[in-house]
């Protein structure tokens, strides 16, 4: 039986019970503090770009030079750290915001806010619109997706042990949240559902999906990856709802107020999960001494 320190790709096929896991187990906690950060992550790219005037174009570059610092940190990990992955998350949900704002809107005076007559420095958008921007982005994911498979590494986040499937992970959570920011912004602003509207869209698809989970012909894995894309536009939309304006259809409450309430939220969710991770990992670490011996 081979130690975790040599596992190589062709382990995962056959994957030891005790080998140290990079990535959490999915549970309702988990699915908790996927919204949470993925709504930080929308009224905190929000505030960066639109609130401090940095705009599109400025932020995506810095929030991702943050993703990939970040990332750099969780894949050299030998073992799961809940600080390390769920800061990963929280910048591909900040980085995927303004990434998505860039592709999707224009400089024109409708996408600027608090008066604003512009955003920083460098063009601030593309302006390809929802249905494009997504379609560039389902086609990216599918390519990702289609890479992976080819690889013959597993899908499942709780058997994912090596480098190369986590770094097709993350890739994949990137683009994830890109797509799940445009499809959240499109139910707010396009859709006429508003934000209140297109949050309680995204909670009864999710509720479908609960519901197939009891299907035995439907994967489990193909329904985490669907929820995973649909929690993003779930917490855009909540994002939206915490901080637009009244006349809008928010609560008005500003980027800065609800990104501040909701990292306090994350980091004791975070925390919990730090503590729950060192009690199970004792007896993992003591069967891994074991077998190393």
């Amino acid at each position: 039986m081979q130690t975790p320190e040599l596992l190589t790709d062709s382990d995962v096929a056959d994957p030891n019970p005790w080998v140290r896991k990079k990535l959490p187990e999915v549970t309702l906690a988990f699915w908790i503090m996927k919204i949470a950060a993925t709504t930080l992550g929308e009224t905190a790219g929000d505030l960066f770009a639109q609130t401090l005037k940095l705009g599109y174009f400025l932020t995506t570059i810095a929030l991702f030079l943050i993703f990939v610092v970040t990332l750099v940190v969780q894949l050299r990990s030998r073992r799961y750290n809940p600080f390390f992955y769920w800061t990963v998350i929280l910048s591909t949900s900040m980085a995927g915001t303004t990434m998505s704002d860039f592709m999707n809107r224009d400089a024109s005076a409708k996408f600027l806010t608090g008066g604003a007559t512009s955003l920083g420095w460098g063009p601030q958008g593309l302006g390809l619109g929802y249905p494009a921007g997504a379609a560039i982005l389902i086609s990216l994911l599918i390519a990702i997706f289609l890479v992976w498979k080819s690889t013959g590494l597993t899908f499942s986040i709780r058997d994912i042990v090596t480098f190369r499937a986590e770094a097709l992970f993350w890739a994949a959570i990137l683009v994830s949240n890109t797509l799940g920011t445009s499809a959240g912004d499109f139910l707010s602003d396009s859709s006429g559902l508003g934000y209140a509207g297109g949050a309680l869209l995204v909670a009864g698809g999710l509720a479908v999906l609960v519901v197939l989970m009891r299907v035995p012909a439907v994967p489990n894995v193909l329904l985490f990856w669907i929820a995973f894309v649909l929690t993003r536009p779930l917490g855009a939309t909540a994002g939206d709802f915490l901080t637009k304006p009244l006349a809008k259809g928010g609560l008005d409450l500003g980027t800065a107020g609800s990104s501040a309430v909701l990292l306090t939220v994350l980091i004791g969710l975070v925390g919990y999960a730090q503590v729950q991770e060192r009690r199970n990992a004792a007896p993992r670490d003591e069967a891994l001494a074991g077998v190393s011996s």
